[in-house]
């Protein structure tokens, strides 16, 4: 739960890599920002093929608040990350293949100002590193560079996220209740509420 963006793409040239991880080295330094690097050059025999072998190459890095953000890539070129390498890449179900290249970053508890700020320097890697590069914003940021947009479904996220916190508090289960169907009509009493969050927050624009 909380709001959060999606990508999925791959490097444009196996050579492109250095310098993209001096890039983005170079802006978390900038920002304090904690980052690890990984293998800094392609294994050229490996690049472009379907499979891949079992390293990580690129760059991660946490802002405050925020999850890891991984500009990595697998030995084929495709984007991925070390956890969704070990939990899929040995993987044989088609499926469960596509997750390993499945990225996702919450930036919910950080900042809408941070979930911008991350937002540009994808933009800028994708005009510069990257090919058939997706990304879907949960703020919508990314396909409307709205900012107020961005700040109304920030609020919108954390008004329902302490509207589920506050329904654990305040609703008691009921006697014979399990915890899966306690659970299930709590979530149907915020999608309840839902509609009338978003309402009040665009009355206040």
């Amino acid at each position: 739960m909380g709001l959060s963006f999606h990508y999925n793409g791959k490097i444009a040239d196996p050579e492109m890599l250095p310098g993209l991880i001096d890039e983005v080295q170079d802006i978390a330094k900038v920002h304090n920002w904690r980052y690890f690097v990984f293998d800094r050059q392609f294994t050229i025999t490996d690049f472009g093929k379907l499979g891949h072998n079992e390293n990580i190459y690129g760059i991660c890095f946490t802002p405050p608040g925020c999850e890891t953000v991984d500009i990595c890539f697998l030995s084929n070129g495709r984007m991925s990350s070390i956890t969704n390498l070990k939990f899929w890449g040995e993987s044989t179900d088609p499926t469960e293949k596509e997750y390993l290249y499945m990225l996702s970053v919450k930036t919910q508890y950080a900042s809408v100002e941070l979930h911008q700020l991350l937002i540009h320097l994808f933009r800028y890697l994708n005009g510069k590193y990257l090919s058939d590069f997706n990304l879907y914003d949960e703020g919508d940021y990314w396909e409307t560079n709205d900012a107020i947009l961005l700040r109304t479904n920030f609020d919108k996220n954390m008004a329902l996220i302490n509207s589920f916190g506050s329904a654990l508090e305040l609703i008691p289960k009921e006697s014979g209740e399990d915890i899966e169907a306690y659970l299930e009509r709590i979530i149907k009493l915020i999608h309840e509420k839902k509609d009338e969050i978003g309402d009040s927050l665009g009355n206040l624009n």
